[in-house]
């Protein structure tokens, strides 16, 4: 198996590198306006069913796909996922159901 990953094979093209991580983050946010608002939590975090996971594993292969199409770029899984979870954090489409993500305690 030959290494793909652009950074690996030109670690040094710090600014190539960062390009590459603004583009895929950028993509990522215009991805996130096709969907519904997501919740976060509720849901176990290891179903591979919860909607955030589907969407991850989703936009994750696709925004690959893009970043080698348009840019002829190779992304590290890291760097997608990096760029991934910045969208995340800056999109208003996640909704979170409790402050601290746990789900309520009933204590009576």
């Amino acid at each position: 198996m030959a290494i793909r990953y652009t950074q690996w094979l030109d670690p040094d093209a710090e600014t190539l590198h960062r390009s590459a991580e603004a583009a895929l983050e950028a993509w990522f946010f215009e991805r996130f306006a096709d969907y519904p608002h997501i919740r976060l939590f509720g849901a176990d975090p290891y179903d591979y069913d919860a909607p955030f996971n589907r969407l991850y594993d989703v936009l994750i292969a696709r925004a690959a796909e893009y970043i080698e199409r348009e840019q002829a770029y190779v992304a590290t899984p890291e760097q997608l996922s990096r760029a991934f979870y910045r969208a995340v954090a800056r999109s208003t489409k996640f909704v979170r159901d409790n402050p601290d993500g746990d789900p309520p305690r009933n204590d009576s």
